[in-house]
């Protein structure tokens, strides 16, 4: 095996575990509330989800880039920063950790019918929108500071991990706050409740999708920047 087969490896199994963990504790925490009678809270699985995201980026960043999330991997492509031929083994391992984690936590909770799907509470177009917004928000924090297609540096985790805590405290009782594709496809699949699956597979890639060009706007050139610091 060359040295590149072996980093090529090393960055899809870093995405795997980190979607897995992310699914796993997220929507974990998520059916657990329920089967404990809101033990955890809204607010307690908005944390577990803003946590676990830091931690992994702190964990895989440097790895991978810890994108966790389809929708990431494919704005980073859009914005020039990420290889189109690395992007399906993003993709595929990405997808395959969020269904190990789904599986694994209908094998521990059998009787629990939704295993942390995202469902609207209103509308579908209410969700839909929410959904665009609220990863737009979090791609364009991403963009900002991140560097290259890595997600590294230690404001990099508090600010990305800050941005997914806040948005799914306050949006998470409307639309679920997915902003993640694969998070939502995993126990939509697993459970079978995928009626609403269409809203978190396309809101969120065109939410952070549109954060590209915001993100390029707002970059000022290191040169031009020193220039107006003088």
């Amino acid at each position: 095996m060359s040295p590149v087969q072996r980093i090529s490896i090393q960055k899809s199994f870093a995405e795997l575990i980190g979607t897995f963990a992310l699914v796993f504790c997220g929507t974990g925490a998520i059916i657990i509330n329920q089967e404990s009678g809101g033990v955890i809270s809204h607010l307690g699985i908005a944390i577990t989800f803003g946590l676990i995201v830091m931690a992994m980026i702190y964990a895989l960043g440097d790895v991978s880039g810890a994108h966790l999330n389809p929708a990431v991997s494919l704005a980073f492509w859009v914005a020039g920063r990420f290889p189109l031929r690395s992007l399906p083994s993003y993709l595929l391992s990405q997808l395959a950790g969020a269904l190990l984690a789904s599986g694994l936590l209908h094998v521990l909770f059998p009787n629990n019918t939704l295993l942390g799907a995202t469902l609207p509470a209103g509308t579908a177009l209410q969700s839909f929108v929410m959904e665009l917004i609220l990863t737009f928000i979090l791609m364009l924090v991403i963009l900002q500071v991140s560097q290259g297609s890595k997600e590294t540096g230690w404001f990099a985790g508090l600010a990305i991990g800050g941005v997914v805590l806040l948005e799914a405290m306050f949006a998470g009782p409307v639309c679920g706050a997915s902003m993640n594709p694969a998070r939502s496809l995993a126990p939509a699949l697993v459970s079978g409740h995928v009626e609403h699956v269409w809203v978190y597979l396309t809101a969120p890639v065109l939410g952070a999708i549109l954060a590209v060009p915001c993100s390029a706007i707002l970059h000022i050139p290191t040169n031009i920047l020193n220039e107006t610091n003088d």
